[in-house]
């Protein structure tokens, strides 16, 4: 029969369970500030009808307010544009980080300042390089504007074009954010022993076929993370969009993040912003959720 054990503050064991909860009880004590009470309140507000500007007329209205978002067509094109960015900017940075990781991981010269000037656009605001490329992006002064005219190619809209817009904010988040991955692709490649390498050149196997063979299987677990905290934070998309384009043109780059943020802000509708909310918070958990259990079949 299984027992449990028990610990008195008395013994030595029991001392050193009490100093541990001392210890977490900080952090437990934040994560319930910062998280579980911004949640719970957020649930709570999903079920009522409050208005920030009339916040004590809050009614009880259960499930209304997501009911509201299946006829939502505002929230319609917000999912479908995030999933839109997040379908192609996950395979896009993954690649390009990869790439920048087996370029730096090569004997070259000046291999430092590669892998600082890679990096470096990690560690800028990502207010401060929106900013940036918005005036990069200018469709009449903008820097590559003046670039592909002198390869003869005609000035492009690039923000203020429907159909251009996004994939102009794709084009900046993975520039902005590749360097990161490329960090931690760059420590799974040191990590491969050379010998698999060796032995593929006894082999007789070429370059692409031990990158296939070798290279590939020995960053399976590090790529998967890598591919679960892109989309996670694609789904998040809010800052670029806000300050390059404000959702526009047409809603052509409106995400669901910032939607919920215009809801709640702007229209002051809190209920239905918390709403929205709770079933993106869903979505993240069901994400996080697959990541845990892809991750739990690597290791079985």
């Amino acid at each position: 029969m299984r027992t449990h054990k028990r610990y008195s503050l008395k013994t030595q064991e029991g001392k050193e369970a009490l100093t541990g909860y001392l210890f977490l009880a900080p952090a437990l004590l934040l994560l319930g500030i910062f998280l579980l009470y911004p949640m719970g309140t957020a649930f709570y507000y999903s079920l009522t009808d409050f208005y920030i500007l009339r916040p004590n007329e809050k009614n009880f209205i259960g499930f209304e307010n997501f009911q509201m978002i299946f006829g939502d067509a505002e929230f319609r094109q917000a999912f479908s544009n995030t999933l839109y960015f997040a379908f192609l900017v996950v395979p896009i940075q993954i690649g390009v980080a990869l790439g920048l990781a087996l370029l730096v991981n090569k004997k070259l010269r000046f291999k430092v300042f590669f892998r600082t000037a890679y990096f470096s656009p990690v560690v800028m605001s990502l207010v401060v390089v929106s900013i940036l490329w918005t005036f990069m992006y200018n469709p009449n002064e903008g820097l590559i504007n003046e670039m592909l005219s002198l390869l003869g190619i005609p000035e492009q809209p690039f923000l203020t074009s429907p159909d251009q817009a996004m994939n102009s904010i794709i084009v900046m988040s993975v520039w902005q954010g590749a360097g990161f991955q490329m960090m931690i692709f760059l420590a799974g490649l040191q990590n491969i022993p050379n010998h698999l390498y060796e032995a593929a050149d006894i082999d007789g196997a070429t370059t692409f076929q031990k990158f296939l063979h070798v290279t590939l299987p020995g960053l399976k677990n590090i790529s998967l993370f890598i591919f679960i905290t892109i989309t996670i934070a694609a789904f998040k998309l809010l800052v670029q969009p806000m300050i390059m384009t404000q959702g526009g043109p047409l809603g052509s780059t409106k995400s669901l993040v910032y939607h919920i943020y215009e809801v709640g802000f702007n229209y002051r509708d809190v209920g239905y912003a918390s709403a929205m909310a709770v079933v993106f918070t869903i979505m993240v958990l069901v994400i996080t959720i697959i990541q845990r259990i892809a991750v739990k079949e690597e290791r079985g």
